[in-house]
């Protein structure tokens, strides 16, 4: 006697959160979850890719007409009817049937059985129920012992090892596998991104996995948003069901331990079967039940446009100048120095709830009026494909850096939302932090800037690696191009999550001659702000470099909205040469290692340089330094919100 709706939610699931990651099955797999009394979580982990150009399918074709193939194993139904239909769209099909009819064909499954079926072959050799690896050598031990044979794998997913390693052990003469389709992420990873945070969360309680490409797939999405670690230790809190073998080791190697594979390795089993042991099983590794799931999607306040920041941005006319610091969440902060204590610098980067309470309370503590994302230019370099470490003292080092046109080939182009998603999610925190009407800036390293890290592989005294590739025109080109590229779709990102105006740094820029920066810098930063505003069109954006003064009559040209001046420019002349643009600046740090008399004195003087004209945003003309005194901070920001043109 079957079982009742009823009778399944109370002996299933009984209301756990139950995540999988299925692509092509999704529908499928949420049914038999909520059927089973659960609460799905289901979000594509995968999409298969056909090779429109299936090389390794006509050299294995070429292999197989001169009766080189002696067994071929098909793995999949899908993969076996892709494979047919790349080879005919070069051969006729009678000429494809005979050369398979020389071969010994085991299908594994009734949906290859089927597609061979369809192209008028028969099976050699039957494989046993469940059809799994083992099933296929079990059959060909007992009727076609392959040793001196050369065997040929129609392979789906990840090459299953295992198996490989089997037939060799068996004494095949050669081994290969026929990839008729390869896995990737989907085109849209966010609901993939979404449900990792969720379980890394503690928001889940059960998880399904049904390929070793899913558990692949996961942990590369963990990994580029910056919570592998945390989604492991989310994983030994709960119940983790594997389908099968191979998937189970794909788990383990990740260091994930599975707590249940189903008697056969098939989705319905493997849902039944979690829904009937998992409750009890999650009572002993002693995790809370998590029965609903919070949505944690950002959400903008309205009166954040109306902020005194934005509307500087804009040229309004504000009640007071509004201001902030840059590098203004540091070490002269007593809240940064006791969170950087427990981390190193870039742990505290990916760790995106740090990251965001040094953001939040650095503002809160300061009270200006807008903040700014703790993170580092640098960030984006390893999603890049560059190995970046932080040296307690000496700062950034680039391991492999960039110095030939060989070096083009290993350069990643970065989807900024998924490869930096600990950025994203730390922008989204500190949105949900903030006060309403405090704006949030994000910021990225200036294509030049961001070049000359990379080039040299941290600080330089002469540059001699970044002018060296500087005299390749069409080098410099690709690599700058490719750097505006990634930096446009991180910065995209940023804004998506919830920053409200974005910062470029080019504090290297200014070795530079007038003619190279119009030449060599000025184009790509044109190119950036340009593409940025396609997707963003009302975002504004600051550009900031030092020793600028000489590009004065080239920075309008940027495509930039608010000019940041560093302190070796009077204010009031740079704003001159700028012409009508906004204005940020420009305290030398170094007035605030001195006493607050001289702080009030050096900052009321850069107010009346500015003289009250809509437009300017006062801040120091570079980071402050790590050794300033607070009581100098708390002076110079008296002294601006007190001013009166």
């Amino acid at each position: 006697m079957s079982q009742t709706t009823g009778e399944l939610e109370k002996h299933g699931f009984e209301g756990l959160a139950v995540a999988a990651f299925e692509s092509r099955m999704a529908k499928e797999m949420e049914d038999l979850i909520t059927r089973h009394g659960g609460h799905p979580h289901v979000a594509p982990s995968m999409r298969e890719i056909p090779l429109t150009e299936n090389k390794p399918a006509f050299q294995f074709f070429d292999h197989l007409q001169q009766g080189e193939v002696d067994v071929i194993v098909f793995m999949t139904g899908v993969g076996t009817k892709i494979l047919f239909d790349a080879l005919e769209t070069h051969i006729a099909p009678s000429r494809i049937q005979k050369a398979f009819k020389h071969a010994v064909l085991v299908p594994r499954g009734p949906k290859a059985v089927k597609a061979l079926s369809d192209r008028k072959l028969r099976p050699s050799i039957a494989v046993a129920e469940p059809n799994t690896w083992k099933e296929i050598l079990e059959a060909l031990d007992r009727e076609h012992p392959i040793k001196g044979l050369t065997v040929a794998v129609q392979e789906y997913g990840i090459s299953n090892e295992e198996f490989i390693n089997g037939l060799k052990s068996r004494g095949a003469k050669a081994v290969y596998s026929v990839p008729v389709y390869k896995w990737a992420l989907p085109e849209d990873a966010r609901p993939l991104v979404h449900l990792v945070e969720t379980i890394a969360g503690g928001e889940v309680s059960v998880a399904l996995f049904t390929s070793a490409t899913q558990v692949q797939n996961v942990f590369q999405v963990a990994k580029g948003i910056g919570l592998e670690d945390r989604l492991k230790e989310a994983f030994s809190r709960m119940v983790v069901a594997s389908v099968g073998s191979v998937c189970t080791e794909a788990l383990k190697e990740h260091g994930v331990a599975v707590d249940l594979e189903p008697e056969h390795p098939k989705m319905g089993f493997l849902v039944k079967e979690t829904s009937e042991k998992g409750p009890e099983l999650l009572k002993k590794k002693t995790v809370q039940p998590v029965r609903v799931s919070r949505a944690s999607a950002p959400t903008i306040p309205a009166n954040v446009q109306n902020s005194l920041f934005l509307k500087a941005c804009r040229k309004e006319p504000t009640v007071r100048t509004p201001l902030w610091i840059m590098r203004q969440a540091g070490r002269y902060l007593p809240e940064y120095r006791n969170v950087r204590s427990k981390v190193s610098f870039l742990e505290l980067c990916k760790t995106p709830e740090l990251a965001a309470e040094v953001t939040i309370s650095a503002q809160e503590t300061l009270d200006v009026d807008a903040a700014i994302l703790f993170a580092d230019i640098l960030l984006i370099s390893e999603p890049l494909g560059f190995q970046l470490s932080f040296a307690e003292s000496g700062g950034p080092v680039i391991h492999n850096p960039f110095r030939s046109a060989e070096d083009l080939k290993r350069l990643v182009e970065v989807d900024g939302e998924f490869d930096l998603g600990y950025v994203m999610q730390a922008v989204r925190l500190i949105r949900a932090g903030l006060k309403s009407h405090i704006p949030l800036i994000g910021f990225a390293g200036a294509p030049f800037t961001l070049a000359s890290y990379l080039i040299e592989g941290g600080g330089s005294k002469d540059y001699y690696h970044t002018r060296t590739v500087m005299s390749d025109i069409k080098l410099w080109d690709e690599l700058m191009k490719r750097l505006v590229s990634s930096t446009v779709s991180y910065l995209n990102g940023q804004v998506n999550a919830g920053a409200q105006a974005i910062q470029l740094f080019d504090s290297w820029v200014g070795i530079l001659a007038p003619e190279e920066f119009q030449r060599l810098v000025l184009p790509y930063l044109r190119l950036l702000t340009l593409n940025l505003r396609k997707l963003q069109p009302n975002i504004p954006v600051i550009y900031f470099g030092t020793q600028t003064s000489p590009f004065f009559p080239y920075l309008r040209e940027t495509g930039a909205t608010v000019m940041g001046v560093d302190w070796r420019s009077p204010l009031d002349q740079a704003w001159k040469q700028l012409g009508d643009v906004a204005i940020q600046g420009n305290l030398s740090p170094e007035i605030l290692l001195t006493d607050p008399a001289k702080v009030r004195i050096e900052t009321e003087k850069v107010l009346r340089q500015a003289n009250g004209k809509p437009g300017h945003i006062f801040n120091l003309g570079h980071g402050i330094l790590p050794q300033t005194p607070m009581d100098n901070v708390r002076a110079m920001i008296d002294t601006v919100k007190n001013w009166k043109p």
